[in-house]
């Protein structure tokens, strides 16, 4: 029987392996965050890792817009490699699994959420300004990521088990970002004091809230702007706190 080639071969389950990775954010004078966040080890046949990094963005952004398209079950990795302007031998050198690409999705929007939250926090606003930067920042990188939010949500049933907990891990992991900006804030410069019940739940409301001009879309942005949003959200979110 001929040997299959890369284009004829199916794609082979992604192996892996659970890390944790903390990444900090500068809060300036207040406690800086450390939030770890979960990461599967996708495998690569590429040793440089920004080459690794921006080329996956690539097809990952190119796969987001084929996924929402036509349906995870339909796009093929032709229709991905020819989309991302690879050849169907190169997309195997990044990705083997198009559970790879599911999983690079959520770990990208957990990657940018993390990056805006931590840069809202590195400013020099103070007590409820700065809560209120870190909506709006965290916001705009859901109103940018729509699509891949929207998809996160969409086909992340189609995981493997592990994988799929690895996703939910880090999604929790987002909501802790919040929480422990509220932990950080509390009773600080005219912040109040906050219990750990009320941080909870203001956390959840704002990781909810955001990712909800994503896959609530259809019909909030038909009557809203991302700034009139943001506004609304913002004096929802503070009045529970203020």
């Amino acid at each position: 029987m001929p040997k299959k080639t890369m284009t004829e071969r199916s794609f082979k389950p992604a192996l892996f392996n659970g890390r944790q990775e903390e990444r900090s954010g500068c809060l300036g004078r207040l406690k800086k965050i450390q939030v770890p966040v979960a990461e599967i080890e996708v495998p690569t046949q590429i040793k440089n890792p920004e080459l690794v990094r921006e080329r996956r963005r690539k097809i990952i952004d190119s796969t987001v817009k084929l996924f929402v398209e036509h349906g995870y079950h339909k796009t093929t990795t032709r229709m991905i490699a020819r989309a991302a302007d690879f050849s169907i031998g190169s997309l195997y050198e990044y990705v083997s699994s198009k559970e790879d690409l599911l999983y690079l999705v959520c770990k990208t929007i957990h990657e940018e959420v993390q990056d805006a939250v931590e840069k809202a926090l590195a400013g020099t606003d103070r007590g409820k300004e700065r809560l209120a930067r870190v909506i709006r920042q965290y916001f705009y990188v859901c109103d940018s990521m729509a699509d891949h939010i929207l998809l996160m949500y969409q086909v992340t049933q189609f995981l493997p088990g592990k994988w799929k907990a690895q996703v939910l891990e880090n999604e929790l992991n987002i909501t802790q970002i919040f929480i422990q900006a509220l932990t950080s804030l509390s009773g600080k410069n005219g912040f109040p004091v906050l219990d750990g019940k009320v941080m909870n739940l203001v956390g959840h409301d704002i990781s909810i809230l955001g990712q909800m001009w994503a896959f609530r879309r259809w019909h909030v942005q038909k009557h809203f702007t991302i700034e009139e949003y943001i506004a609304i959200q913002t004096d929802f979110i503070l009045g529970r706190i203020f």
